[in-house]
C-alpha cells in the first residue's frame, strides 16, 4: 500500500484576503477623491457667483477680486477673497452697513465706558458749548442733544449745522452693538403751531426724526434702535427757570448696556432689507 504524503501547509494564504482589502480601500479613496473634486468645483463656481453679485453691489471692489474668469477647474480657495467673512458674518445677523452707507463686518460690542470716551472726544467741541452733554443714567449712558445746538424752537427738524455732529454720534454708535433708544423731551411751557398740538407731539416727534436720520441716512440697525416721547414729564432741571426750562428741551440718545440682535425672520418677506422710517406715534 502507498504511503500517502501529508499535504504541505500554506502559511502565505493571508496575502490573498489582504490584497482583496488593499483593493477595495483604494477603490473607497478613489471614489471620495472623485466626491471631493466635484464639491470643490461645484464650491468654487458658487463662491464665484457670490463674489461677482457682491462687486455688482459694490459691496467688494473689483480690484481687490482674483478669481478666475474660467469655472471648468475648481476655483482654489485661497482665491475667493472675502467670501469666507460674508457668509460668517451673515450667521450672526447680516452685513451691518457703517455710517458711511457701506456694508461692513459686524461690530464688536463695546463697554459703556469705552463709547463715552470716544462720544467724549469726538463732542468735545459741542460739550464745551453746551449743546451736547454726556452722563450715566440708570439704564445705561446718556447723550443729551439740547435744543439750542439741534432744533429750532417748535420745530422737529434736525438743523443743517448740527448734522456733522449727528453723523459723528452714528459713527460711534455704528460701531457698537448696542442697543439705542432715542427720547424726545421739552419743558412745561405749552405749545399750540400749524403742526403740533401739543408737547408730546413735539416731543415725539423729535424722538422719530433722530431715528429715522440713524436709520436712513447713518444705516445703523434697525432692531437697534426705538424712539420714545415723554413731552415735559421727565424733566432734567427745573422748569421754573429759563435756564432749566433750556436744559429740558432736548433729545437723550440712552446707549443701553446690553447688545441687540436681529429679530428671528429678519431678511425673508418683503421690505426686511431695508429700514423704513419709524411711525410718528408716542411710545
Amino acid at each position: 500500500m502507498k504511503k500517502r504524503h501529508k499535504a504541505h501547509a500554506n502559511h502565505e494564504r493571508w496575502l490573498v484576503s489582504y490584497a482583496d482589502f488593499i483593493t477595495l480601500l483604494f477603490a473607497f479613496f478613489v471614489v471620495m477623491f472623485s466626491a471631493s473634486q466635484v464639491d470643490q468645483r461645484k464650491a468654487g463656481k458658487l463662491a464665484m457667483a457670490i463674489q461677482v453679485a457682491f462687486q455688482e453691489m459694490g459691496v467688494f471692489p473689483s480690484s481687490n477680486s482674483r478669481s478666475p474668469l474660467a469655472n471648468s477647474e475648481p476655483m482654489p480657495f485661497d482665491k475667493v477673497q472675502v467670501i469666507e467673512k460674508a457668509v460668517r458674518t451673515g450667521q450672526v445677523g447680516q452685513m451691518v452697513p457703517n455710517a458711511a452707507g457701506k456694508l461692513s463686518e459686524v461690530p464688536r460690542a463695546k463697554s459703556l465706558d469705552e463709547i463715552e470716551k470716544e462720544l467724549a472726544r469726538t463732542l468735545k467741541t459741542e460739550i464745551s458749548r453746551g449743546e451736547v452733554s454726556l452722563h450715566a443714567g440708570r439704564e445705561g449712558l446718556v447723550l443729551s442733544l439740547r435744543e439750542i445746538g439741534f432744533f429750532d424752537s417748535g420745530s422737529a427738524e434736525v438743523r443743517l449745522k448740527s448734522e456733522p455732529a449727528m453723523k459723528r454720534i452714528a459713527q460711534v454708535l455704528a460701531s457698537d452693538t448696542c442697543s439705542v433708544r432715542i427720547e424726545g423731551h421739552t419743558d412745561n411751557v405749552p405749545i399750540h403751531n400749524s403742526r403740533f398740538a401739543s408737547n408730546w407731539e413735539l416731543s415725539t416727534a423729535r424722538a422719530t426724526e433722530v431715528t429715522r436720520l440713524f436709520l436712513t441716512r447713518y444705516h445703523i440697525a434697525p432692531w437697534r434702535v426705538s424712539a420714545a416721547g415723554y413731552a415735559e414729564y421727565h424733566p432734567a432741571a427745573d422748569n421754573s427757570t429759563p435756564e432749566g426750562r433750556a436744559v429740558n428741551r432736548r433729545v437723550d440718545i440712552v446707549i443701553l448696556a446690553h447688545s441687540a440682535s436681529p429679530p428671528a425672520d429678519f431678511g425673508k418677506g418683503a421690505g426686511s432689507g431695508a429700514a423704513s422710517p419709524p411711525s410718528k406715534g408716542v411710545q
